[in-house]
C-alpha cells in the first residue's frame, strides 16, 4: 500500500462530526443524503440520489465490480399519539434501546416544518415521588413519554403546535472527541462508516490511485429497518458493508481495531471475501479482529436476501455500546480505511 497520510483520519473525524449533527432517523433522511451528495460532488465525482433515497456514486476503475456500502439512517422515534396531558407517546424506529435514551434531549419535527425540543422521560420520573417504582420499572413505549419544552398541559395545547401522529423525533447526538482519540456520540452506527467511505473517495481523488476494481459507493437510508441495500444496485460481483464493528462479550475487537465479521444473525459471510480481507490486514499490518455478531444484520445481508447474486462481506471500526451512546476511536476509523484501500488495491 502507498504511504497513508493521517490527514485522511482527521477528515473522517471532521466529516463524522458534521454528519451526526444532521438528524436522520429512518424515513427522515433527505438532509443527510444531500450532505453526502454535496461532499462527493465537491470532490469531482457524480453521485445521484436514487428514487429510494439512497446515494449511489461510481468512483471508476476497471475489472470486477465492488460495492462499498454504509448507511446514514439512524435509530429514532415517531409520534405515536398525543396524550391527554399534552405529552407524547412514541413509537420506536429500528432497534432503539429505550433505556439508553431515558432523560435524553430530542427534537420533534412537524409536517409544516417547525421543530420543538423536549426530553424522553419515564411517565413518573421523579425519584422523590415514584420511589422504587422508578428504579424497578421497565422502559417501554407505554411507560415513557416526551416532555416538550413548551407550555402544554393538554392534547389540544400540543396539537395546536402542529404536532401530530407520524412526526419524526430525533435524539441529540452529543458528539465528544477526547484528547486520547476516543469519539463518543450517538449514531456512530453508521455515520462513522459513511465518513470513512467519504474519506476513501477523497483518498482516491487526491492520490490518483489505479482502481483494479469497478467501484461504487452506496449510502443507504433504510438499513435500520432492514431494507437499505435491497434494491437499486448496479451489477457487481461483491458488496461489502462498512458498518460498525461490535465490541463486548466474547468478541476480540476493541475500538482501536477494524472488525471483520465472519457471521451474524443472517449467517456466515462469504469465505473468499473474509479470507481476502484478513490476508490484506495481515500484509499491511492493520490491527484487526475476526468476530461473530449474534444479533446483527447489514446492508450486504439485505442485498443477498433480496436476490442479488454477489459475494458479501462486512467490516467496520470497533464501536462500544452499540445502539446506545456509542464510542469509537480514531485508530479504529483509520484501520478500517486502510483495510478498504488495501482490499481495493489488491484487485
Amino acid at each position: 500500500m502507498m504511504d497513508y497520510d493521517k490527514k485522511y483520519t482527521d477528515n473522517i473525524v471532521n466529516t463524522l462530526k458534521q454528519l451526526v449533527s444532521i438528524p436522520s432517523p429512518t424515513g427522515f433522511t433527505v438532509n443527510a443524503a444531500e450532505f453526502i451528495k454535496n461532499e462527493l460532488s465537491e470532490m469531482g465525482f457524480s453521485p445521484a440520489i436514487t428514487n429510494r433515497g439512497n446515494v449511489l456514486c461510481p468512483l471508476g476503475g476497471n475489472g470486477p465490480g465492488l460495492i462499498l456500502a454504509s448507511h446514514f439512517d439512524t435509530l429514532g422515534a415517531m409520534v405515536r399519539s398525543v396524550k391527554p396531558n399534552g405529552r407524547i407517546r412514541i413509537t420506536k424506529i429500528g432497534g432503539l434501546s429505550l433505556g439508553s435514551v431515558e432523560a435524553e434531549n430530542c427534537t420533534v419535527y412537524t409536517y409544516d416544518g417547525n421543530k420543538y425540543t423536549g426530553t424522553l422521560q419515564m411517565n413518573n420520573p421523579s425519584a422523590h415521588v415514584a420511589g422504587p417504582e422508578l428504579q424497578d420499572g421497565k422502559r417501554t413505549e407505554d411507560s415513557m413519554e416526551v416532555v416538550l419544552d413548551h407550555k402544554t398541559s393538554s392534547a389540544d395545547d400540543t396539537k395546536k403546535l402542529g404536532i401530530e401522529t407520524g412526526n419524526f423525533i430525533a435524539f441529540d447526538p452529543r458528539f465528544v472527541e477526547t484528547e486520547s482519540g476516543y469519539i463518543k456520540s450517538r449514531f456512530l452506527d453508521d455515520k462513522a462508516g459513511c465518513a470513512i467511505l467519504l474519506s476513501f473517495a477523497r483518498f482516491v481523488k487526491e492520490t490518483g490511485i489505479t482502481l483494479n476494481r469497478r467501484i461504487w459507493l452506496l449510502f443507504t437510508c433504510h438499513e435500520e429497518v432492514g431494507t437499505g441495500a435491497a434494491s437499486g444496485l448496479p451489477e457487481a460481483d461483491e458488496i461489502i458493508s462498512v458498518d460498525m464493528g461490535c465490541v463486548g462479550g466474547d468478541l476480540s475487537c476493541d475500538e482501536t481495531m477494524v472488525s471483520i465479521c465472519v457471521k451474524d444473525a443472517g449467517g456466515p459471510y462469504d469465505m473468499n471475501v473474509v479470507s481476502k480481507l484478513e490476508q490484506v490486514a495481515k500484509k499491511e499490518n492493520i490491527s484487526y479482529a475476526c468476530d461473530v455478531y449474534p444479533y446483527y444484520g447489514s446492508d450486504a445481508n439485505a442485498a443477498v436476501s433480496a436476490g442479488y447474486h454477489m459475494r458479501h462481506g462486512c467490516i467496520g471500526p470497533g464501536i462500544y455500546a452499540s445502539h446506545g451512546y456509542e464510542r469509537g476511536h480514531r485508530e479504529g476509523f483509520e484501520n478500517t480505511l486502510k483495510l478498504i484501500i488495501g482490499y481495493v488495491l489488491a484487485g
